[in-house]
């Protein structure tokens, strides 16, 4: 009888496990997709006025708390992950100034802006950063969008995503998927942030906002064993940097005609010259959205006058699902494709989302690109 239950017990384990066996054959699938994505990828030549530059934001360190993160970890993550910049937001503290003393200036061919994350009395979270830029952290959380000087909007948050997985599934999922794809495990949970891009839609209709990724990159996910000394002895970290910073990426459009800096950097970020990127999937170097007339061209955070003969221009680094959204509601979505035009004929907030069919097909609908707007007066 013993045996038999044993027995019984054995195979209901077994069962329980076949799903999250099968959630590992899908990540094998997706990354065998995501090698050939980057294989087919098509260089789009950039304007001469404008260079392309990646990199992350919202990065915390040991400065804040929360993190054990050290300045020696984030800079070899950077470089690992071949970023150009990290945008740090450490938490504030009452005795000194975290901003300060994090990273900043240019270490390992990487440029750091120090900035940090803040509270105000009722909740709302900012991202502060040099040159007066607060950007809404968390926005579904927000509330005081009356805020005075906002320049954008964190429509899509790591953490904010995440911490909505089952913790259950969660366990069984690292503990068949996380030794052979520590970072697409994250695709398992991945979704399109709904209710951060419906805000910042309506927040468009008024305002100019830029959107942005937040990495909310901690390297404090995990189980450790650590003798007296604090050294590890063992254990599991589900989320270095090295992971955080391949998952989304901000990509900065700024002056050809100039070096990088931060000031450069903070321009194209206030300016709505960038867009995200879930590099996970494929690398989204080389997206291209603009709106030209006879006479000039425009890029995404621009403005541009109404005439007959406006038109945009959308282009991908390989054959994508392209939806076209004015005003926070879908005009076009066309699969199949890498170039599209769109005649407009009315003014309003155009801005695009771009999807791969063949992630779609494994793991449903997940934005590779979430550009910014551009203004059609």
């Amino acid at each position: 009888m013993l045996k038999k239950i044993l027995l019984a017990v054995v195979i209901v384990i077994l069962l329980i496990q076949v799903p999250f066996i099968y959630r590992r054959y899908k990540l094998h699938r997706l990354s065998a997709v995501i090698q050939q994505i980057n294989f087919q990828r098509t260089a789009i030549p950039l304007s001469e006025q404008y260079r392309e530059y990646k990199g992350v934001i919202h990065v915390h360190s040991f400065l804040g708390g929360h993190s054990s993160g050290t300045f020696s970890d984030i800079i070899a993550a950077a470089k690992a992950n071949e970023l150009n910049f990290v945008i740090m937001t450490e938490h504030t503290e009452a005795d000194f100034d975290t901003a300060a003393m994090t990273l900043k200036g240019v270490h390992a061919d990487v440029l750091f802006i120090n900035g940090n994350e803040t509270a105000a009395a009722n909740g709302d979270r900012l991202l502060a950063l040099p040159e007066g830029v607060s950007i809404v952290a968390y926005p579904e959380e927000f509330k005081n969008w009356d805020t005075p000087g906002l320049a954008g909007v964190e429509v899509y948050n790591v953490y904010t995503n995440t911490r909505k997985a089952n913790p259950v599934k969660a366990f069984f999922d690292v503990l068949w998927s996380h030794r052979a794809y520590p970072d697409l495990l994250f695709a398992l949970y991945y979704e399109r942030p709904n209710e951060s891009l419906k805000q910042w839609d309506q927040a468009l209709a008024h305002s100019k906002l830029t959107a942005t990724p937040g990495n909310d990159a901690h390297a404090n996910i995990g189980v450790s064993l650590r003798d007296g000394t604090g050294k590890t002895l063992a254990g599991i970290q589900l989320d270095p940097y090295a992971t955080s910073f391949r998952l989304v990426r901000l990509h900065a459009l700024t002056d050809a005609a100039k070096a990088l800096d931060a000031v450069q950097l903070l321009n194209a970020l206030k300016s709505g010259h960038c867009f995200i990127g879930f590099d996970l999937f494929g690398d989204t170097s080389g997206f291209n959205f603009e709106a030209s007339t006879s006479g000039q061209t425009r890029i995404q955070g621009d403005e541009i006058p109404f005439q007959n003969d406006l038109r945009l221009r959308i282009q991908t680094p390989v054959a994508s699902r392209i939806v076209l959204f004015k005003d926070g509601s879908v005009i076009l979505n066309e699969s199949g494709i890498a170039t599209k035009e769109f005649a407009v004929s009315e003014r309003g907030v155009y801005r695009v989302e771009v999807y791969l069919p063949q992630i779609e097909q494994i793991i449903g609908e997940k934005p590779w690109i979430i550009s910014n707007p551009i203004y059609i007066r």
